[in-house]
């Protein structure tokens, strides 16, 4: 379960591009100055997952919501439906079966899925360099910030995670996760809107 739910982080791309060199310290500050005017988020994705081994690829959509500063919902609605919330301190865990509450306060592992999920949203992940060392380029209209893992247990799960931002809107737009055995888990962002009122009942946390 562990490994399935940190998947889900970044929050917060298989054609190569034409890179060029950029003033990192300068790309950073943007993309953090942006997503501190970030109040609320929602927006759909779609996620793609790619399988080596198989030659294969699997699909679903969803939909996820942000409000700042500890309030995170990532839903999908196809082709199953699950639910994970982040409210405070408290973590849920949703389907058709089942529904699990964690206190992240009392679970260390919850606490920091919770806070990896968080930074993934609010680009916090640029600039923790506990977790991951960034580099970044500059490439068609976007940044493209590349996240090399630091920690043992991140390494024994990525070789890398590739964020990709809009240039001029400064928000991520899509994702690629690369797996150790190399499956590739990719994550579009689309019809994004930011900073309007989302209802409380979102969020809720429910027994």
């Amino acid at each position: 379960m562990k490994r399935n739910i940190i998947f889900w982080l970044f929050c917060l791309l298989a054609l190569p591009l034409m890179a060029q060199q950029v003033d990192e310290g300068q790309v950073k500050k943007q993309i953090s100055q942006a997503a501190a005017k970030i109040k609320s988020m929602q927006c759909d994705f779609v996620q793609t997952k790619h399988l080596k081994m198989l030659n294969d690829k699997m699909v679903a959509k969803g939909r996820m919501y942000y409000q700042q500063s500890d309030r995170l919902r990532w839903e999908y609605t196809a082709p199953y439906t699950y639910t994970f919330v982040i409210n405070g301190q408290k973590v849920m865990l949703k389907n058709n079966h089942r529904n699990d509450v964690m206190d992240t306060g009392r679970n260390k592992v919850f606490k920091e899925i919770a806070r990896l999920m968080m930074g993934s949203v609010t680009a916090g992940s640029l600039t923790d360099s506990r977790d991951f060392k960034a580099s970044f380029s500059a490439a068609k209209g976007q940044w493209v910030a590349t996240l090399l893992p630091r920690r043992k247990d991140l390494k024994a799960m990525f070789q890398k995670i590739t964020l990709y931002f809009d240039r001029e809107k400064q928000m991520v737009g899509r994702v690629e996760m690369t797996e150790k055995n190399g499956d590739r888990t990719i994550i579009e962002l689309i019809n994004a809107k930011t900073n309007i009122p989302i209802n409380a009942s979102i969020f809720a946390i429910n027994k």
